[in-house]
């Protein structure tokens, strides 16, 4: 009897490790693109066990590659004495040539950054979802915040009305 290769019942698990939802607010999200991430042994431990935070991360460019600065991966107590595990460390992000000189173009442009949204498994491996994105004003994160409150409220009266 032939097997399925794409057994769905094994990928509908979420294979999220971190999310970064304070770049979601402080930015507008332009273009995303999905990068790999080199990482020691130890790191893709402590991602197994989710002991990472992306949320004061960011992307530069240096030499014509993608690093990632500020990404925190707490090692686990049973790392390897020989290892010296440092948890902030600078970590190369890979990209496809085209992508990157792409990347480098935009980000010349006035007012564009690239910020990590999230890290996540995809065939056993981590990869980064990056964003190039745009600084939100003050007043549009207000109005982020006014159109999240009314939703709430929305659903609130929906549910009363239900009950």
């Amino acid at each position: 009897m032939a097997t399925r290769k794409n057994d769905s019942s094994k990928g509908s698990k979420d294979a999220r490790i971190a999310e970064n939802k304070k770049a979601l607010f402080n930015y507008h999200i332009e273009e995303r693109f999905e990068a790999g991430l080199v990482l020691q042994g130890w790191e893709v431990k402590a991602l197994r066990e989710g002991k990472t935070q992306i949320t004061d991360g960011y992307i530069v460019i240096r030499d014509g590659e993608l690093f990632l600065i500020g990404c925190q991966i707490n090692p686990l107590r049973t790392t390897s004495t020989h290892v010296n595990a440092e948890a902030t460390r600078t970590r190369k992000l890979l990209l496809h040539k085209e992508q990157i000189q792409r990347l480098i173009g935009k980000t010349e442009q006035k007012g564009f950054t690239m910020v990590p949204l999230n890290l996540h498994w995809k065939n056993g491996k981590v990869k980064c979802e990056i964003a190039l994105a745009k600084g939100k004003a003050e007043h549009d994160k207000r109005d982020t915040i006014k159109d999240r409150e009314g939703k709430r409220e929305v659903e609130r009266a929906l549910k009363q009305r239900q009950r």
